[in-house]
């Protein structure tokens, strides 16, 4: 097991939404070897049982949540069970997210040939299934006037990628929403409460995989083509997310809000020359 001695935790309440996913289970995962309670939310409920058990076979503190993002009936439902658990909420990690092939141009088509109705699932996946949560759950932080939000962005709001045109334009959304909201909660709720982001790079998942790879560990050329462009000639593991969403998540980096932290192997400093 990974400790993360300089980045401690304890008596911290976590969510994580998304955490049945490759990212979000490793956030998860880490958020509870620093020794905090981890609540992990998302749609599989056999996956966030065994994610859970998990970190308590390696002596932590877990607690599967079943919960729909875009639902808030159901992250209402979530908030209680955390709270009648645990008693308050520390930090909010908002790992859910992803993309779908139908809203991604394909080499073929063009924007006139998307589907409006793929481009809003994204939209509310990514967006929605961010401010939602914040709602619900930042409700506890306004009341304890202490709390962490960390939201998820993307190397796509930085720079045109082609194809992600959904994903792109809500992990946009996304990004903007963290600043306005440190902003919005530091000048009418409390300073205590922080909302930054992290923007990871290249790393494999279940809803990119489809793009890098036509067939197992065989590239495609736009896989070809990021790892180019990234310095460090790599994919990003899971775990090389956890520093710097451990260092956010502490109490020493209180004066930090409103910032989105690349993790990306320097793909974002690169001008491929």
């Amino acid at each position: 097991m990974i400790r993360y001695s300089n980045y401690r935790l304890e008596d911290k309440v976590a969510i994580v939404t998304g955490a049945t996913g490759v990212l979000g289970g490793a956030m998860a995962k880490g958020l509870a070897e620093a020794g905090a309670k981890v609540a992990l939310l998302g749609r599989n409920e056999e996956r966030a049982h065994q994610r859970a058990d998990e970190i308590r076979a390696g002596d932590g503190e877990a607690l599967p949540v079943l919960a729909d993002v875009l639902e808030i009936e159901q992250l209402e439902k979530a908030r209680e069970q955390v709270l009648s658990s645990w008693g308050r909420i520390d930090i909010l990690v908002n790992a859910a997210g992803g993309n779908i092939p139908e809203a991604t141009v394909s080499p073929n088509d063009t924007i006139f040939d998307i589907s409006p109705r793929a481009i809003k699932e994204v939209m509310d996946l990514n967006f929605m299934g961010t401010l939602l949560p914040i709602q619900v759950f930042g409700k506890v932080m306004k009341e304890q006037k202490s709390g962490c939000i960390v939201n998820i962005s993307s190397m796509a709001t930085m720079n045109a990628i082609t194809r992600v045109v959904g994903y792109s334009a809500a992990k946009a959304a996304v990004e903007n929403y963290t600043k306005w909201l440190a902003v919005e909660l530091a000048l009418k709720v409390s300073d205590k409460i922080r909302v930054n982001a992290i923007a990871p790079g290249f790393f494999l998942s279940e809803q990119n995989k489809f793009l890098l790879f036509a067939e197992e560990n065989m590239l495609t050329e736009r896989g070809k083509k990021i790892i180019s462009k990234t310095p460090m000639g790599r994919f990003g593991e899971p775990e090389e997310l956890l520093s710097t969403l451990l260092w956010l998540c502490v109490d020493e980096s209180d004066f930090v809000t409103g910032v989105v932290v690349p993790v990306d192997g320097g793909f974002s400093s690169f001008s491929g020359v």
